[in-house]
């Protein structure tokens, strides 16, 4: 695993995270129903996935459970800061460019390096609402690059 890239004074222009929002709905209530997915590999997490499977679990919990029947939490920030280095195609290119020489790159995006078991969002819910917290995180985890689990945190014995 790269170790990740977060010195910012060295870089001039750092894209910003398309993630708006890291906690939704009631954040106020104690909900007894904490359902997590957590990914099974170790892996990076583009800001662009993050966004999608929050607008994805948020909207389906919102219209299952209502606007204040859930908290929705994200769990991790995208500090790493992906460099590319674009290679010029077509004739002359060779003329125009270095190659690998001087190759650090202009930072394009951001991204999230979570380990592998570590929770990416969490659903705090009622016992009535565990399946669809469920689902919505079942459809997080299809906008990640890896394979996830879910998993019950807190209040298994209310959802039996």
């Amino acid at each position: 695993m790269v170790r990740a890239y977060t010195r910012k004074e060295y870089i001039r222009k750092i894209p910003g995270s398309r993630l708006v929002q890291y906690d939704m709905g009631d954040l106020s209530h104690k909900f007894p129903v904490v359902v997590s997915l957590i990914v099974k590999a170790p892996t990076h997490i583009s800001h662009n996935a993050l966004e999608a499977a929050r607008i994805a679990s948020n909207r389906l919990m919102q219209r299952r459970a209502g606007r204040m029947g859930y908290h929705l939490k994200i769990r991790v920030y995208p500090h790493h800061i992906v460099r590319e280095n674009p290679m010029a195609t077509g004739a002359g290119a060779d003329r125009v460019q270095d190659g690998m020489r001087k190759a650090y790159g202009k930072s394009v995006s951001v991204e999230a390096v979570v380990k592998k078991n570590q929770r990416v969002i969490s659903i705090f819910t009622n016992p009535k609402n565990y399946l669809d917290a469920k689902d919505a995180l079942k459809r997080a985890g299809m906008k990640f690059p890896v394979s996830c689990r879910i998993i019950v945190d807190e209040g298994e014995e209310l959802i039996k």
